[in-house]
Formats: structure tokens, C-alpha cells, sequence
């Protein structure tokens, strides 16, 4: 049953193979399961390769499914078109589209799964690409909201200078009036007199105008800090709406990147094994001697194409001598005096009746 099935797999005649010797039928069923294989290899590849893509098990199954028939039909038939000739180059060129599709077909195959043995590295290339990309995402959205918070920072600073440049003058003026009254500085009279009040007057003044700098100051300087943390919130916010970005920066053509990013030696004896895989049935069925299979297969359709010729050739004889025939025929009828009579008379009678159908539409035409 195993065997039947993989000489229909290698598009063999299963009635000549029936009829072939065991060396040759061992021969097919190889053949046959090479290309059964192959298409489920196809199948398991493509099916991984979606589900990367779809992230859906059905889906992927599906497609891969369809894919791998795809595979195991356009082998099955390449292989059961190249036929066994006498020159082993005819027969090479013969077979050159097929390994050309082969070496296609197996890059195609094979990259899906190089992606999952190579699984494991191409995670770790992945994080550590995720990593940059993060830190890249952060230097610009931090460098949208850099100048605009420093500038806020730096007006706030500069509210605070005023309001500690004004404290300054504040304390100064106290130091004056005191050591006036100490009689330390200043007219170096102890007690409270004229020049004591004036001064004592200017810090009390400047002290009113630095509570209201405060004030006003602490008001400011508020805003500003709330315009701060808002800034901050929006880019912790941009930052938080990115990353998911990144963390899903894992799809097909990013793990095919990150392959090509790994020695390229293992993923080239992957693609090789594939290769000798898909051009195995072929220079099997090139290199392999004429069997017994071969040989029937050929007596088969020479027989055929006898038998076509020589129904072709029957066929344009039958018609030559017909026509013949017909030429021979209707050449002695023109010479009977009595068919030429007869014909003369229906043509004249046929004029007849035209005319008098034509006098009878235009009598009613222009009678009316």
C-alpha cells in the first residue's frame, strides 16, 4: 500500500511498474517518498512561517496546507515529465528549469526553519535590538520636550534669583539699621535716632515689596511647575504608547534580519541539505541507467505515436482520394447536355419569380 502510494508520488505508470522488476520499483517508491517529503516539509515551513505572520493556528494550517499540495504537485509533475534519453546532457537540459524551481524552492522551505532552529539566538538579537530601539525612542521624545522644559525651568529660576536677590537687599538693610542702633557703623552713635528711623523705614519698605515678590513669585513659579509635570505626563504617555510598538517588533521580516545578522556558515548547510532534498529526485531519475521501466515507457508511447501516424496518414489518403473522386464526378456532369438544360431552365424560372416579386413591392409602394 506504502509502495503504491509513493509510485503515484513519483508520477510513474503504475501498471508498468506492476509489470518492472523490483529494482525498479524500489527505484520509484524512492523517488516518490523524496518528493512526499519534500511537500511535507513545505507544508511545515510555510505553516510556521504564517503563523509568525497570523499568529492563528488554524489559519496557518490552512495555508500551509495548501502550500505544501502546491509543492508536492508541481514536484510530482516535473518529475514525471523528464524522460530518459541516450545523452545524459540533453536530458541535463532537460531537467535545468526544474533545479533552477528547486534551488527557489528550497530557499523558500528552508528559511522558515532556519527561524525556528536558530530560535533562541534570533530572540536575543531581537531583545538586544528592542533595547537600542527603546533607548533610541527615548533620546527623541525626550529631546520634543527637552528645550520647552528647560526654558520653563530656566524662568523659574530666574523668579527664584529675583526673589532671593530681593531677600538679600532685605537683610542688608536690616544689618544697617542695626548696627546703627548699636552704634557699630554708620554715625557710630549708639540708640535709636533720625538716621536709625530712615533706615529702619527702608528695610520695612523692602520688605513689604519682597512679600509681595513672593507672592507673586510663588504664584508663577507654581504654573510654571504644573506646566512642568504636565510635559512630563504627555511624554511618559508618548513613551508608554510607543513601546508596545517595539516590544512587538518580532514579525517575519524582523526574524529574517536578525538571521542575517547571525554567522551565516549553519544557515548555509540548512539551505544546502534542502537543496540536495529537492534536486534528489531529479538527478536520480538524470543519473540512474535506463531501466526496465524506461525502456517500456518508451516502447509505450513509440507504439503510441506509430499508431498516430499511421491514422494520420490513413486519414489524408481517404480525404486525397475523395477529392479526387468529387473532381472526377462533378467534371462529368458540366459535360450532360440534359443537367445543363435543366439547371438553365430553374435559373430562368428563379428570374422570373424575382422579377414579379419585385413588380408586386413596388406596385403596393407606390400605390399607396
Amino acid at each position: 500500500m506504502v509502495k503504491e502510494f509513493f509510485w503515484m508520488c513519483s508520477g510513474a505508470d503504475t501498471d508498468l511498474l506492476q509489470e518492472s522488476p523490483k529494482s525498479e520499483q524500489i527505484k520509484y517508491a524512492g523517488i516518490g517518498g523524496t518528493v512526499f517529503f519534500t511537500a511535507i516539509m513545505a507544508f511545515v515551513s510555510s505553516a510556521y512561517a504564517l503563523y509568525t505572520v497570523f499568529d492563528n493556528v488554524y489559519a496557518s494550517v490552512l495555508f500551509g496546507l495548501i502550500w505544501g499540495l502546491l509543492i508536492f504537485n508541481l514536484d510530482r509533475f516535473i518529475v514525471s515529465t523528464i524522460k530518459k534519453r541516450d545523452n545524459f546532457w540533453q536530458e541535463f537540459l532537460q531537467a535545468s528549469p526544474r533545479i533552477i524551481l528547486a534551488l527557489i524552492i528550497a530557499v523558500v522551505i528552508s528559511k522558515p526553519l532556519e527561524l525556528k532552529i536558530f530560535e533562541k539566538e534570533i530572540d536575543r538579537v531581537l531583545l538586544e535590538q528592542k533595547n537600542e530601539m527603546t533607548l533610541v525612542n527615548q533620546d527623541q521624545i525626550t529631546q520634543q520636550y527637552s528645550p520647552e522644559i528647560t526654558r520653563i525651568e530656566g524662568e523659574i529660576k530666574t523668579l527664584q534669583d529675583n526673589v532671593d536677590a530681593k531677600e538679600k537687599e532685605v537683610n542688608d538693610l536690616y544689618d544697617t539699621y542695626i548696627t546703627e542702633a548699636e552704634g557699630t557703623k554708620g554715625t557710630m552713635k549708639l540708640g535709636k535716632g533720625p538716621v536709625y528711623k530712615e533706615k529702619r523705614e527702608k528695610h520695612d519698605a523692602a520688605l513689604k515689596d519682597l512679600q509681595l515678590l513672593k507672592d507673586s513669585a510663588a504664584v508663577k513659579i507654581t504654573k510654571k511647575e504644573s506646566a512642568i509635570v504636565q510635559l512630563r505626563e504627555k511624554q511618559n504617555l508618548q513613551l508608554a504608547g510607543s513601546q508596545p510598538i517595539i516590544d512587538g517588533f518580532d514579525g517575519l521580516m524582523a526574524r529574517i534580519n536578525a538571521l542575517g545578522t547571525l554567522p551565516p556558515i549553519p544557515s548555509l548547510f540548512i539551505l544546502l541539505l534542502f537543496i540536495a532534498i529537492e534536486t534528489a529526485p531529479v538527478f536520480a531519475k538524470i543519473m540512474a541507467p535506463k531501466g526496465a521501466y524506461d525502456l517500456k515507457f518508451e516502447e509505450q508511447e513509440d507504439a503510441l505515436k506509430v499508431w498516430v501516424t499511421q491514422q494520420k496518414n490513413q486519414r489524408k489518403s481517404v480525404l486525397e482520394t475523395d477529392t479526387g473522386l468529387n473532381e472526377k464526378v462533378y467534371y462529368d456532369v458540366a459535360e450532360d447536355e440534359e443537367v445543363y438544360a435543366y439547371k438553365k431552365q430553374k435559373a430562368k424560372d428563379l428570374l422570373k419569380l424575382q422579377t414579379d416579386s419585385f413588380f408586386k413591392k413596388q406596385s403596393d409602394v407606390l400605390g399607396s
